[in-house]
Formats: structure tokens, C-alpha cells, sequence
């Protein structure tokens, strides 16, 4: 999600005043709004969210991530190559550590507790759901870390009815 703040309005002459069909079928109509939005000289457009369902992120990428100030929503569901490298460098970035507020993490198959342990320095998260993770084993130590890391947690739990593997925590 882009969220556009400020600005100029498009100039036409820029844009040619046309929609560019071609690009929207080669790049899909998510791609082709957000370039869209760029060329239309606004002076700041910010992240808010971002959803890598069924993308082939992974840790390199994640340094494009380091100035995000306004990103409060992240989804990674069936990220093959997530890796618990990945949350740690989440975990780790200044600016997410104070914007994130929901984080969800569901069918990524490489990620155990070391990885998601590292959330626990997302300091305003409120929102974290964990489905479908195999190698995430002892939940209720994780629980109880976030319980610690977050103290301004109201409520923090496992949802029993998840399938096997699944764990979730909220405030």
C-alpha cells in the first residue's frame, strides 16, 4: 500500500495523458499504480504496508527496508526463502522497530523460534499472527518473551484451534 502525502498534482504533459496497457499487462496492475503514482511528482509517498504473499523474498532484500518509517503492516505468507536471518534483520531496524504495528507470518516452512524471538524488539507491535510454521516449536516460551519484550501487552496468547505448528499472539 502506498500512501501518497503532499505533492503537485500530475502533470499531463509528463504522462502523456494516456494509460499505458502494455505496461500494466507486463508489470500487473499493482506495479503499474504504484509507477504510476511515482511519475506523478509526488513530493513523498509512503510505505504503509507491505504484502509479500507467494514472492520469492529473501535476506538481501530486506536492506531495502532500512528507512521505512511509516511501514505498520507486514504480511509474509508462503515465503519459501524467509529464513530466521530475515525476522533478525527485521528486528533489528531502527525505524520498523517503532512503525510496525501488525506483522503476520504464515506458511513460511525455514522460520523457528531464533527468528521469530527477534520480533520481540518490534516495540509498538500490537497484532503478530504465526500459522503454519513447522519449525517454530516451543510456543509458549515465545509467549511468554513477548509477554516480557512487550510489557504494554494486554493479551498475549495461542489460539488453540490453529492447526498443528500454528501459534498466535496479540495485544
Amino acid at each position: 500500500l502506498l500512501a501518497g502525502h503532499g505533492g503537485s498534482a500530475c502533470n499531463p504533459s509528463t504522462l502523456g495523458g494516456r494509460v499505458d496497457y502494455e505496461r500494466i499487462k507486463d508489470v500487473g496492475p499493482d506495479r503499474a499504480a504504484s509507477e504510476w503514482l511515482s511519475r506523478c511528482s509526488l513530493d513523498k509517498y509512503k510505505i504503509q504496508a507491505i504484502d509479500a504473499t507467494d514472492t520469492c523474498i529473501m535476506n538481501i532484500e530486506f536492506d531495502h527496508m532500512d528507512d521505512l518509517e511509516h511501514a505498520e503492516k507486514m504480511r509474509l505468507c508462503k515465503c519459501h526463502y524467509i529464513e530466521d536471518d530475515c525476522l533478525q534483520k527485521i528486528g533489528q531496524l531502527e525505524k520498523l522497530q517503532k512503525s510496525l504495528l501488525e506483522m503476520e507470518i504464515i506458511s513460511c516452512g525455514n522460520i523457528t523460534d531464533k527468528g521469530i524471538i527477534a520480533l520481540s524488539n518490534l516495540r509498538n507491535l500490537k497484532y503478530l499472527l504465526l500459522s503454519d510454521l513447522p519449525g517454530v516449536k516451543e510456543k509458549e516460551n515465545l509467549v511468554q518473551a513477548f509477554k516480557t519484550a512487550l510489557s504494554a501487552a494486554s493479551t498475549l496468547g495461542i489460539k488453540k484451534e490453529e492447526e498443528p505448528g500454528s501459534l498466535m499472539a496479540f495485544t
